[in-house]
């Protein structure tokens, strides 16, 4: 029992050096465990912390201008550890149980992050003394905040709408005259909500409340440009949309993992705690993660087919040939007591490697573009959304950059650039009248009938 105890204990010192002797000490000192329960949990405090790259030290305002580290509090620091995990336990044990019931429910999970970062966002440039002289001021952010909403989940779900009313024939009529008129109920709605902004202005206030209006429409911008690519992702297939948010989350682990046991060379003045280690680490682990996850997640039709209406049934489709494995034979590379001689690779497994490439290289500065912000307001985090972590705007910057990246990839790359039945089909059913349709439908029947009596 003492020789385990003595080498926990040795190897957790050869791990991070002598801060870990200090936290071991003070879980000694407050928690009879056990000696496995001690070193298991110690092991624990050093790995779940609340830092970005492993390490333990922190800075206080005090010694901040000389730049002398101090050990965070242990107590509240192991606090903060089962904080964290719960949280994250919650997290993602609900965020499986969504991708689980479908793209209709993830959809509605991201309209969801929207209005929160939105909140986040919204209040922080908020002064109390001066909103309470501005009676609806936050009620007309608001309506600027569903306008777009509306807007651009009008443009980017239109034909999945449509596909789900057709059965109805009234209802049909009445969805399309609303896609029909979509663009302009959306700016009738904005010039009202210009109006209203003119009507409330209020002398020794207009500084603060054009800086509200500016700061309004940069939110707007920031949530929805990259949340209506999230959602045309989840639309294509649940796929290119679990894909690149895994790819993040992996690399942030993973940057964790090697900055906490490697970690040695700042990285950027921006995030002290990044290191050159945990930055090398996480994208090899990253990209051979994205190689190997593209696998496991294209055998599975519930997340590669894509949904063409808004029901929440089951999906069967053909995976197409991105998602087709092609046998690669490994000839005289390998030696003959090798038990695989072939290897198979689906298509979109070398395009996941373009994934993990980006989320390794240039989304993390979807972060180090945060942490500036955050600097420059001289706050930690933008909310308190999620115990532990922050708000959700803390963990939705690098999957901002991510997500605009994974749809112009998919359009550039994957998609495909001629008309197909579906894009020709739902153009039809949007902009022709039911008395044309029916028209055409004759027509086709026409020219059918004539191939058919010329080939005889």
């Amino acid at each position: 029992m003492l020789f385990c105890s003595a080498g926990g204990g040795l190897l957790l010192l050869l791990l991070r050096g002598e801060y870990v002797i200090t936290r071991c000490n003070y879980l000694t000192r407050h928690f009879p465990f056990h000696w496995k329960e001690a070193t298991i949990i110690s092991l624990c405090c050093c790995l779940a912390g609340d830092y970005t790259d492993g390490t333990l030290l922190a800075t206080t305002d005090g010694n901040r201008a000389n730049g002398q580290p101090l050990l965070v509090n242990d107590q509240n620091k192991y606090k903060s550890m089962l904080i964290r995990t719960y949280s994250t336990v919650w997290m993602i044990g609900g965020f499986a149980f969504i991708v689980y019931m479908g793209h209709l429910y993830i959809w509605a999970m991201v309209v969801v992050i929207q209005i929160y970062m939105a909140r986040e966002l919204f209040n922080l440039l908020r002064k109390s003394s001066e909103e309470k002289q501005l009676p609806g001021f936050r009620l007309l952010n608001w309506h600027f905040f569903f306008t777009a909403m509306l807007y651009t989940y009008g443009r980017f779900l239109s034909r999945q709408l449509v596909n789900t009313v057709t059965s109805d024939h009234l209802l049909y009529k009445v969805v399309s005259g609303l896609i029909k008129y979509q663009m302009f109920i959306c700016y009738f709605l904005y010039i009202a909500g210009f109006v209203w902004f003119i009507l409330t202005l209020k002398k020794k206030a207009y500084k603060y409340q054009f800086k509200q209006y500016a700061w309004t429409h940069m939110i707007l911008l920031t949530v929805f440009a990259q949340s209506a690519f999230t959602v045309a992702n989840i639309f294509e297939g649940i796929f290119w949309f679990l894909l690149p948010a895994s790819l993040i989350v992996i690399n942030d682990i993973f940057a964790y993992l090697f900055g906490f046991f490697l970690g040695r060379t700042p990285l950027i003045k921006l995030s002290p705690k990044k290191t050159w280690e945990g930055f090398i680490g996480a994208s090899v682990t990253t990209i051979i993660s994205a190689f190997l996850l593209a696998n496991v997640m294209g055998r599975s039709q519930w997340l590669t087919c894509p949904r063409k209406d808004l029901s929440t049934g089951w999906l069967y489709c053909d995976p197409g040939p991105m998602f087709k494995s092609e046998h690669y034979s490994l000839g005289e590379w390998v030696p003959h007591w090798f038990p695989w001689k072939e290897l198979a690779i689906m298509p979109v497994q070398w395009h996941a490697l373009a994934l993990g490439l980006f989320a390794s290289i240039i989304a993390p500065f979807g972060g180090f573009f945060a942490s500036g912000f955050k600097r420059a307001f001289k706050i930690k985090d933008f909310g308190d959304s999620i115990p532990g972590h922050g708000g959700i705007t803390d963990r939705m910057d690098c999957q901002m950059v991510m997500a605009v990246f994974a749809y112009i990839y998919h359009q550039s790359f994957i998609a495909p650039h001629n008309f197909s039945v579906e894009i020709i089909l739902d153009q039809i059913i949007r902009n022709l009248a039911y008395e044309e349709q029916k028209y055409l439908y004759e027509r086709l029947g026409e020219i059918f009938h004539e191939r058919q009596l010329t080939q005889s």
